[in-house]
This record gives structure tokens, C-alpha cells and sequence, in this order.
């Protein structure tokens, strides 16, 4: 086509020749035309050959890569229109010359070809957040035309070193959220143009180039989620353009430098969670245009500079988690614009500054675990916005200012373990924001007013452990969101309260006040119930039978009362209650036959009542502690060998009455004699150890169930551990699923590669065996050999978590991790000794038709060390990887990961993470700085705009479940109340660093 304009233009300049022959006077004005057009005629040759050369560069990168939505099924020589500025993601200027290859969120992937940046007159390429990866061309900055200004190959899979080389004319250079490893170049600071440069979220090494100093345009600098390490070079202080510093979560050592304070237009430093120390420069005081200071989770020490708060741009001020000392200046109250306000877990002394209460966009102040005395400053909240509000564990005396809430936003009032006095203030019973209030012990006094107990949106309230008094019985609770309540150890009188207006409480202690009369039958509609302590008080009458309606109590406390009656045959029914204490009570009759029948009761304590008869035969009587039946009149028989009872006497008759009842009763009393040794010999028998001989030799088998003793044989055992009954297989073994050929019942055969149980282990199956909770499957057998070993659990109908995850609604992750945390509560909290589950992770799940998650556990001594001890799992907690043994802080871990898989979708197997040490380092460097779309997974992004809160805090409880520090993750009981505070009722304060989730 070109061609053909060619031809036309030098036969129209033939033309124009001959006129001018004829026509002398228009030789000047064709001669203008003659130039004009052989200029013309020139620069069309000269777009052709450049647009085919640029097309073949395109169509190279095409060809290097997949583009499996064809995105650039346009890219295309042979098609009507094979000019490549009309192609999809590319941007031409007036001539026809490329200048933009945007091809941002189009999930390519393949190999990066080195061609795209070769395009002569290119100015951007935006490659980011696809699915590229391998190495970066190694001459990615060689030869590339000087026009290049903006580069971003951010959130690819891109591995390898930053090649050499050097672009003079970039300006924003970002290669973050890759597998990029090796040393920063010290070329880098021939980049002498840059303003953008973002190396974060990569496996970076060694220290940071002193050569970065010669960036002097340099505006924002982000190296952080890397493994660097070394200290922060001073020529930092150089860069006097810097306005946003990011180096957190990497190792670097030593002292913050001084000359960072000749950085007057800095808006954003943040070296958080490396391993800085030494004190805070006074230098930072210089710069007067920092808005966020970030400096926590390092080793720093001394006092905060008195003149840093002169920064009165500061927005949010985090130092926690250091060894920072010393008194906090009044001159605090200078940071007007301050909204954040962390100074948690230092060594901080002295008053809290009364000049915070001036501060008037203060919304989270965090003071917590500190040694702050004297009284909480009297004006706070009055002026300020307050949401969030925890100087809980220090040394806090006075009154609770009663201005707190003025901002009508507040939501969480964390005070606990002080020393404060007084009522709880009258202002709060008008506080319809409060979400979750803990003041307990401290040194409150008074009574507690009818409107506080009517707060709509509390979910969590802990006043336990005060002088509290007066009677709450008879007043009308209206609570709806309340699922904790804990007011035990006051002075609290009268009747016990009837309901308290919420349908959703799961644990209630009114344990230690003076409470008198009886206990409502009322208590049972309370549904949700897990943990009723209602110990060391004053109650009468009898033990409703309504409490057995409690379905979901694990543990029921009614100890040290006046309690009279006989115990509910009822109780025998809640299926999975475990913890039973009816002590130092008035309780009469025998003791029901089938309590204990449910196996999950592993814990009871009938002591110092009024009981006689015989124990129960049943498992939670088997090996009852002595103090556990003491100080009533009973007796243990011949088969009871710990609880320390006499055996059972016969009561003596004169002969003519024993000769009667002998004469008309033998027969049918030899009967059941019989009848009641044959039931109760098979059924010790069934929970013994038996030897059978199967495949291969003699095989060691025990239930835990007795149902499943009589169903399942050795051979339905090795029926099922065949190849066509696989339903799962793992680095610890092989798992079928199995059938009894006597009455069809279901079970699940895991063949383990050990080649037998651990000795050490079998005095604790009886406890495993014993374990029943609805999120926990049952461990129903074990059988070893010599040889081989299986152990055998009961066949719940799901999928496996690790398979559905990536299909499942948030609505549905929620419920998973709720269950999740409850089984871990009920392991670490309400069994008895406690259970490690050993293993946390998605294959350990299974996930049935109602969302419901059920956890297996990993038996002790089955999670296998290698020959130096060490422990290799993605799910393991660092600590137990190194051979110091699996504990609850190790369940705790791996449930943070879970937590992270169920919110990002990536695990820590993921081949994106693969150089990375940890998937947590990843996810601290999201949650710190990436927006929620960026990652959160696809599946449930669609819900971040109506859930931002909940997953932000969700991430939040995650990283504190993934602490490297296992003292620093929380407990199980605290992490499912956390969670489930967190699921129920979303938090006020969006997109903030949340405290402690305690």
C-alpha cells in the first residue's frame, strides 16, 4: 500500500516537471511542492520500514508467551488490520510509533522475551499481575532505547537475579511480588532517573547497595519482604527527593541512621519486624512532612525523643513491640492530626500524657502491656474520635473517666488486669457503639446500672474478678449480640437472671458471687451453650433436667453450692459434654447408671455430696481419681482399681428371710448374674487389647468404641487396605476407606509407614479413644504389628479441604475456620489432659455437605522427625521443624496458615512462594501493603467490598497465629473468641492494624 502512494507522488512530481516548461511563472511554487513531497514520499519509506520492525517485535513477545483468554488474537500479521497501534494494549503516538504495551491483569504466562524492550521509541510496559514467569531476560537493560520510563512487571512468578544493566531515562522501576533472589546489583544506582523503585516481596539477599544513594530523583523506595540483611546505609540521608521508605520485614541489624533526618520531604517511613536496635534518632524529628511513622517489631531501646512529637503531620505513630523505656512527654498532645496511636509491649512508665485527650482525630490508642501508673487521663474522649481503646496490663489506678465514649464510636474498651477503682461509669450504659468491653480484674466496685446490661452490640463481656455487687436477677437483660459473659469473682446477689436477652451465648460464668435460689429452667434454652460455670455460690434446689437441652455444653461447673436432688438421669444425653464438676454440694440418690455412657465425659468430680450406691461401669468412671468420689457414701466394687473406694458389702439378713428370697429368686438372680457379668466382661473385652493372627503374622488390635469392636474384624481391615479402596495418600501414609462385612458399617483404614505404634503412645489411646466432638473425627481403632500398622478412624462423608477450598463462597471459609478454632478449643481447653492435633493443615480437614469441618488428628509419635530431628511439613511451625517437639502454639500456627489459605487461596506449597521461607512473610507484606483485591482470592473478592472489615481482622488474627515467637500466639480459647467476635460482628475501624486479637 505504501508503495502505491510512492509511485503516485513521482508520477505527480513528472507532472508538474512539464507544466512548469510551459508555464514560467509557477516554477517557484512547484519547486515548494517538489520539496515538500520528496520529503513526504522519503518519510512514508521510512514508517514502513519502522512498522515492520516493531510489529516483529511484538509478535516475537507474542510468541514467547500463552494467552489462554486471547486477549491478543488481534496480534496478528495476517489479519485486515496489521497495523500494531490498532492492537489490543498497545498505545501509538501521531506517527504511528509504539509507546505503550499495557497488558496489566490479562493472566498470561510463558517466558518473558527481552523483545518488547527493544521497541525503539517505547516509554511504558505494564506486564504486571500475570502469571510470567521464569528469569528476566538477562539483557532486559541492555540497548534499550532511552524513551523507557515506566517498567512494572510487579505480582508475576518471575525468578532468577535483577540483570545488569541500566536505563538512564526510567523512572519507575517495580519488580515486586516475585521469586526474584540473589544481591540488589550495586549497578542499580546507574538508574540515575528513577523516582519509583519497588523491589518488595521478593527473596533478595544481602545488604542494600551504598551505590542506591546516586538514584538523587529517587521519591518512593520499597525493599521490604525480602531476607535482607546488614545495616540501612547512610547514604539514604542523600536522597533528599525520598518521600516514601519501605523496608520492613527483612533482617537488617543495627541502628536507624541519623542522616535518614535530612530527608525533610519524607512522608512514609517503615522499617517494621527487623532487627534494628539502639535508640530512635533524634534526627527524625526534622521531618516535618512525615504522616506515618512505622518502627514496630524491632529490638529498639531508650526514650522516645521528646521533639518527635513535633511531627505534626503524623497521622499514625506505631513503636510497638519493642524495649522502648522511659516517660511519654505531654508534648504528645502537639500531634493534631494523629488518628493511630500504637506504643503496645515497650517498658514504657509514668502517666499516660493527659494531653492525648486534646487530640481530636485520635480514633485507636493502644497502650497495652506497658508499666504505665496513676490514673487514666480524665478528658479522654471527649475530644477525640475514639474506636478502639486498650491500656489493658499495666499499673492503672483511679477511676474509668466517664468521657470515654463521647465520641459515640467507640467499640472495643480493653482495661484488664489494672488497678482501677470505682463504678463502672453511667455514661456507658448510653454507649450503643461498645462491641466487646474487658475490665476485669481490677478493683471496680459498685453495682452495675439496668441500661448497661441492655447494650445492643456487645458480643464480649468480661467484668470478672472486681468488687462488683448488688442483684442483677431480677432486671430485664436485653443483649442480643452477647455470646460471652463472664462476671464471676465479684459480689453479686440474689436470684440468678432468668435469660439474658441473646440467643447466641456461648459461654457464661457467674461462678464465685453470692448468688442464692435456684437455677431456671430457662438455662436450658440457651442453644448455643458451651461452658456454664455457676461454682462457689450460694444455690438451692435441684439440678433442672432442661440443662441437658444444652446440646452443644462441653463443660458444666456447679460445684460449691447448697444444690439438693438427685442428679439428672437427663445429663448422660449432651453428646458432647466433657467436663462434669457437681463437688461440695447436697446431691443424694446413686449416681445415674448410663452417666458416662457419651465418651466424650472424660472429667468428673462428684465429691463431698450425699451420694451412695455403686460407680457406673462406664469409661468416665474407670479410672475416676480418688479425690474425684470422696467424702460421699459410696462404694467401687471389685472391678474399680483407682478410685481409692471400698468394695461393695452385702447387707446382712437374718437366715430365715435369706432362705426365701435364695429359694424363689436363685434361679432368676443366677440368671442375671450372668446376663449382667457376660454384658459387662464383653463389652471390657471389646476395649481390651487382642492379639489375632492376619496376613503376615500376629497383629495387636484395640478399639476405642464398642459398637466398632463388634463390627469390625481383622479381615474387613486388610479387605480395605487394598488399591481400589484408596481414598487418600500422604507423606505419612496411605488411607482407604473400609466396610464391616457383618452390618455395613463405614471406617477409614490408614496404613502408616511406621513399622509399628510407638510404646510411648499407647498408654495415652484410651484418652484418644475417648475424645467426641463434633468438629473432630474419631479415632475408632488401632492395629499393629511387627510389621505394618493401621490405625482406624470413623467415616465421615465429605470432601477434603485442600480440594474444595478454591470453590468455596466466603460465607462458606467462614464457617469452616469457625469450626476449625472450635476443635482446637475443645482439644486444648476442655479436654482432659489436654490433645495436641499435631498437624493443621487442608488435608487434615474434612469438609461435610453443611459446611461443617471435622479435623483428624495426628497421633503422637506419627508425625516423623528425619534422622537430625527435624520435621519437614509446610504446615509445621517453625520451632517444631527444628526438632523441639509439637505443642498447642504448633496447632496454632498451622491454623494460621489455614486461615491464610482460606483467604488469599494460596497455601505455603505454592510454587509462587517456593523460594520464599515462609508464605507469612508474603502475607505480612500484603496485609501491610497491598489493598485487599490484590490478595485476597478471586473466588471471594467479589465479597471484599461488604467484608472488608472481617477479612482485614481475619488477617490480622492470622499473622498473630504466625507468630515466630510461639509465647506470642494466642490460646485456643482466645483464638476462637477472637475469630468468632470477629465473624459475628464486623469492627468499626476499617483497614487499621488492630491489636492484639485479646
Amino acid at each position: 500500500m505504501c508503495a502505491f502512494y510512492v509511485d503516485a507522488i513521482n508520477f505527480e512530481l513528472m507532472m508538474m516537471m512539464k507544466m512548469a516548461r510551459r508555464r514560467p511563472h509557477q516554477t517557484c511554487l512547484i519547486s515548494c511542492m517538489f520539496m515538500f513531497l520528496f520529503f513526504f514520499s522519503n518519510q512514508t519509506s521510512a514508517l514502513d520500514d519502522g512498522d515492520e520492525h516493531q510489529l516483529q517485535l511484538l509478535l516475537s513477545f507474542k510468541a514467547s508467551i500463552n494467552d489462554p483468554l486471547n486477549f491478543l488474537s488481534d496480534w496478528n500479521k495476517t489479519t485486515s488490520s496489521n497495523n500494531p497501534c490498532n492492537w489490543h494494549g498497545i498505545t501509538c503516538d501521531n506517527n504511528n510509533t509504539i509507546k505503550t504495551v499495557e497488558l496489566s491483569g490479562r493472566n498470561i504466562s510463558g517466558k518473558l522475551s527481552s523483545s518488547i524492550f527493544h521497541l525503539s521509541h517505547i516509554e511504558t510496559i505494564d506486564l504486571s499481575n500475570n502469571q510470567l514467569a521464569g528469569q528476566l531476560p538477562k539483557d532486559m537493560f541492555v540497548g534499550v532505547s532511552n524513551s523507557l520510563r515506566h517498567l512494572n512487571l510487579s505480582n508475576n512468578n518471575f525468578t532468577g537475579i535483577v540483570p545488569q544493566g541500566s536505563v538512564s531515562s526510567l523512572e519507575v522501576l517495580d519488580l515486586s511480588n516475585n521469586m526474584i533472589s540473589g544481591q540488589i546489583p550495586d549497578g542499580i544506582g546507574s538508574f540515575s532517573s528513577l523516582k519509583f523503585l519497588d523491589l518488595g516481596g521478593n527473596v533478595l539477599l544481602g545488604s542494600i547497595p551504598s551505590s542506591i544513594s546516586n538514584m538523587s530523583s529517587l521519591e518512593d523506595l520499597t525493599l521490604a519482604s525480602n531476607q535482607l540483611s546488614g545495616k540501612i546505609p547512610t547514604q539514604l540521608g542523600q536522597l533528599k527527593s525520598l518521600k516514601w521508605i519501605y523496608l520492613g520485614y527483612n533482617n537488617l541489624s543495627g541502628q536507624i541512621p541519623e542522616q535518614i533526618g535530612n530527608l525533610v520531604q519524607l512522608n512514609h517511613l517503615d522499617l517494621v519486624f527487623n532487627k534494628l536496635t539502639g535508640q530512635i534518632p533524634v534526627s527524625l524529628s526534622n521531618l516535618t512532612q512525615l504522616r506515618y511513622l512505622f518502627l514496630y517489631g524491632n529490638k529498639l531501646t531508650g526514650p522516645v525523643p521528646q521533639s518527635l512529637f513535633g511531627l505534626e503531620k503524623l497521622v499514625s505513630l506505631d513503636l510497638s513491640d519493642n524495649f522502648l523505656s522511659g516517660e511519654i512527654s505531654e508534648n504528645v498532645g502537639q500531634l493534631q492530626n494523629l488518628e493511630i496511636l500504637h506504643l503496645f509491649s515497650n517498658n514504657f512508665t509514668g502517666k499516660i500524657p493527659s494531653s492525648l485527650a486534646s487530640l481530636p482525630r485520635l480514633q485507636v490508642l493502644q497502650l497495652w502491656s506497658n508499666k504505665f501508673s496513676g490514673e487514666i487521663p480524665r478528658r479522654l474522649g471527649y475530644r477525640n474520635n475514639l474506636t478502639v481503646l486498650d491500656l489493658s496490663t499495666n499499673s492503672l489506678t483511679g477511676k474509668i473517666p466517664d468521657k470515654l465514649c463521647d465520641s459515640g464510636r467507640l467499640f472495643k474498651l480493653i482495661l484488664f488486669s489494672n488497678s482501677l477503682e470505682g463504678e463502672i461509669p453511667r455514661s456507658f450504659s448510653s454507649c450503643k457503639s461498645l462491641g466487646r468491653v474487658r475490665l476485669q480484674n481490677n478493683r471496680l466496685s459498685g453495682e452495675i446500672s439496668a441500661e448497661f446490661t441492655k447494650l445492643p452490640l456487645v458480643y464480649f463481656l468480661d467484668i470478672s474478678g472486681n468488687n462488683l455487687s448488688g442483684r442483677i436477677g431480677e432486671r430485664k437483660w436485653d443483649m442480643p449480640s452477647l455470646q460471652m459473659l463472664n462476671i464471676g469473682r465479684n459480689g453479686f446477689f440474689g436470684n440468678l437472671p432468668d435469660n439474658f436477652g441473646s440467643e447466641k451465648l456461648e459461654n457464661l460464668d457467674l461462678s464465685e458471687n453470692r448468688f442464692s435460689g435456684t437455677i431456671s429452667p430457662s438455662f436450658g434454652n440457651l442453644s448455643e451453650l458451651m461452658q456454664l460455670k455457676l461454682s462457689h455460690n450460694e444455690l438451692s434446689g435441684p439440678i433442672p433436667q432442661q440443662l441437658s437441652s444444652c446440646m452443644k455444653l462441653v463443660s458444666l461447673d456447679l460445684s460449691h453450692n447448697r444444690l439438693t436432688g438427685t442428679i439428672p438421669t437427663s445429663l448422660s444425653d449432651m453428646p458432647v459434654l466433657g467436663d462434669l464438676d457437681l463437688s461440695e454440694n447436697d446431691i443424694s440418690g446413686e449416681i445415674p447408671r448410663n452417666l458416662g455412657v457419651i465418651e466424650s465425659l472424660v472429667q468428673v468430680n462428684i465429691s463431698h455430696n450425699k451420694l451412695h450406691g455403686t460407680l457406673p461401669y462406664t469409661a468416665a468412671f474407670l479410672a475416676i481419681n480418688a479425690s474425684a468420689v470422696a467424702g460421699n457414701d459410696l462404694c467401687g466394687g471389685d472391678t474399680t482399681t483407682t478410685s481409692g473406694l471400698p468394695p461393695c458389702k452385702r447387707v446382712k439378713r437374718n437366715p430365715t428371710w435369706w432362705f426365701v428370697v435364695t429359694c424363689s429368686l436363685v434361679a432368676l438372680m443366677g440368671f442375671g448374674v450372668a446376663a449382667y457379668v457376660f454384658v459387662i466382661m464383653r463389652r471390657r473385652n471389646d476395649l481390651k487389647v487382642k492379639t489375632v493372627e492376619g496376613e503376615g503374622g500376629i497383629w495387636e488390635l484395640q478399639f476405642f468404641d464398642s459398637k466398632v469392636s463388634r463390627s469390625v474384624t481383622i479381615h474387613d481391615i486388610f479387605s480395605a487396605a487394598k488399591q481400589g479402596n484408596v481414598i487418600a495418600m500422604g507423606k505419612t501414609g496411605i488411607s482407604y476407606r473400609g466396610e464391616s462385612v457383618l452390618n455395613g458399617m463405614q471406617f477409614v483404614v490408614k496404613e502408616d509407614t511406621m513399622n509399628s505404634i510407638p510404646p510411648s503412645f499407647r498408654c495415652k489411646m484410651v484418652e484418644f479413644g475417648r475424645l467426641r466432638h463434633p468438629n473432630v473425627i474419631k479415632l475408632i481403632g488401632i492395629c499393629h504389628s511387627q510389621k505394618g500398622a493401621y490405625v482406624l478412624y470413623e467415616y465421615c462423608e465429605g470432601k477434603v479441604l485442600s480440594q474444595v477450598l478454591r470453590d468455596l463462597s466466603w460465607e462458606q471459609r467462614r464457617k469452616i475456620a469457625l469450626g476449625i478454632a472450635r476443635a482446637l478449643r475443645f482439644l486444648h481447653c476442655r479436654s482432659s489432659p489436654s490433645v495436641v492435633a499435631g498437624h493443621v493443615s487442608p488435608e487434615k480437614v474434612i469438609v461435610d455437605a453443611k459446611d461443617e469441618p471435622r479435623i483428624r488428628l495426628s497421633l503422637p509419635g506419627m508425625v516423623q522427625p528425619d534422622s537430625k530431628g527435624f520435621i519437614a511439613s509446610s504446615y509445621i511451625a517453625p520451632e517444631a521443624k527444628e526438632g523441639k517437639g509439637i505443642t498447642e502454639k504448633s496447632d496454632i500456627y498451622g491454623f494460621g496458615l489455614v486461615l491464610i489459605e482460606l483467604l488469599t487461596g494460596k497455601g505455603p506449597a505454592d510454587t509462587e512462594f517456593g523460594a520464599h521461607e515462609s508464605i507469612v512473610e508474603w502475607a505480612r507484606y500484603c496485609y501491610s501493603d497491598c489493598h485487599l483485591d490484590v490478595w485476597t482470592d478471586p473466588k471471594i473478592r467479589g465479597h471484599v467490598s461488604s467484608n472488608q472489615n472481617e477479612i482485614v481482622e481475619t488477617m490480622n488474627l492470622a499473622l498473630h497465629c504466625t507468630a515466630g515467637d510461639p509465647t506470642a500466639r494466642p490460646c485456643a480459647d482466645e483464638l476462637y473468641k477472637t475469630l468468632d467476635s470477629i465473624m459475628r460482628t464486623s469492627s468499626c475501624v476499617s483497614s487499621l492494624k488492630v491489636s492484639s486479637p485479646f
